[in-house]
């Protein structure tokens, strides 16, 4: 054990942190995982155990192969990724789940091995990596408006195109993170309020494309509207059976909670496992429980602010923000839908609730920022040692310099000099 924890380079708060958010997902899955046994008649909760368990454990795998390889490579696999991602995006688009008729085009299985797989998860991460090195290239040289929407913002819009349709939520995220991130890396602001403005536009004539001609392409633009309206004005709408029983699960938890495995809500909520387990979280361990668990995000957080200051070069930077911030605004994202403080969007929680591409996703980005951090590591203690090297030569110089001297002080002959000594003072000290 203590050669395997010597293993895992990088920043010990950050695999703290992400270790104790997975090893607490355990129980309120195990809880949570019951209505699908019970009411939809599929599996067993041992079974949804194991599998998120393998799911974690598959995770954690990925993070500690990602986090071995040097962060500078992911610069040339970003290029070379975005065309493979937009063409999976594209296939996901045509050949993924629809669910009752409605277009829930996210999702593709994985041939051979029948897992699923969430394309727009990937495609945020290689994105979010594309960006950080174009902003890492251009820094401190003179950008204008057109070579950078050709570079940057055209590969960005097709990417996000590609993902809205099926998933508005998820094109936001990515969009509003790549907008933080290109505010962080300098970017000039009238450049970047053009961007929004286009986004927005581009968005309304999407919307409006969408409700005049229904059947040209799948999407969920009725989904979203239904959504905002239900959200605005209180209009009936299915996902209100959702946040209800969200709400009284929160409500039945209280300050200290039912207790594990308690909860009662689970049996009607749906996707009490993934999307609401919050709100299952929070029924079963109370306000106390809620809060520990915005809490650890929240340190998770402030261990991304830490380790992106320390971050010597700004593609480094730029990684640890553009891949951690987006997990804790995910976070954020799916507790404000459990007690309504936004529309419901279908974000899970990051490295709690069930799902594998959810996981795993998540883990590549932070085994991408362990690599970070694991570099900076590396050339701290390059330093240090470097500074132990030269205290150690410094230090045998002046005891030299001492004995020398005490030497001419007792009327004895120095020690005698050559060229090659003048010119390496450690052979002087040592050869003699």
């Amino acid at each position: 054990m203590k050669e395997l924890i010597n293993n895992l380079k990088g920043d010990k708060g950050i695999w703290s942190f992400v270790m104790l958010l997975a090893l607490i997902s355990f129980m309120p899955v195990f809880s949570a995982s019951s209505n699908l046994v019970y009411l939809v008649g599929k599996g067993s909760t041992i079974g949804y155990l194991v599998k998120h368990l393998v799911h974690i454990f598959i995770g954690f795998g990925l993070i500690y192969l990602v986090h071995k390889v040097p962060y500078h490579y992911y610069k040339g696999l970003s290029q070379l990724a975005m065309p493979v991602v937009g063409l999976l995006l594209l296939y996901t688009m045509f050949q993924g789940t629809v669910i009752e008729g409605a277009n829930a085009s996210r999702w593709i299985k994985v041939p051979f091995i029948g897992v699923t797989f969430q394309t727009s998860a990937l495609a945020g991460i290689v994105l979010m990596v594309y960006v950080a090195r174009y902003l890492a290239k251009i820094y401190d040289k003179p950008v204008t408006f057109r070579s950078s929407f050709i570079e940057l913002w055209i590969p960005v819009f097709l990417i996000l195109g590609l993902i809205l349709p099926a998933n508005f939520s998820t094109a936001a995220l990515i969009f509003s993170m790549v907008c933080m991130l290109v505010f962080v890396g300098k970017y000039p602001i009238k450049y970047l309020f053009y961007i929004v403005a286009m986004g927005v536009t581009m968005l309304t004539m999407f919307v409006l494309f969408a409700k005049a001609f229904p059947k040209a392409m799948p999407n969920r633009v009725d989904t979203w509207i239904s959504r905002m309206d239900s959200f605005f004005d209180d209009t009936p709408n299915e996902d209100d059976y959702q946040i209800e029983k969200a709400k009284i699960a929160i409500a039945s938890g209280g300050v200290y909670g039912l207790g594990p495995g308690k909860s009662i809500q689970k049996n009607f909520l749906p996707q009490s496992s993934s999307d609401f387990i919050f709100a299952i979280i929070v029924e079963e361990y109370g306000l106390a429980g809620g809060l520990a668990v915005l809490f650890l995000y929240l340190m998770l957080f402030f261990r991304f602010l830490v380790t992106a200051h320390k971050a010597k070069s700004l593609f480094g930077k730029l990684l640890i923000v553009g891949l951690g911030f987006p997990v804790i605004f995910q976070a954020l994202i799916n507790m404000g839908v459990a007690v309504e403080l936004l529309p419901v969007t279908g974000q899970t929680l990051p490295l709690i609730s069930s799902g594998g591409s959810s996981i795993w996703m998540i883990c590549i980005s932070i085994g991408i920022i362990l690599s970070v951090t694991k570099k900076e590591e590396e050339i701290a203690q390059e330093i240090a040692e470097k500074e132990e090297r030269e205290a150690a030569l410094q230090q045998l110089i002046d005891e030299h310099i001492l004995k020398e001297k005490n030497k001419e002080e007792a009327g004895m002959a120095p020690a005698a000099y050559s060229v090659e000594d003048a010119a390496n003072p450690m052979r002087a000290v040592m050869g003699k």
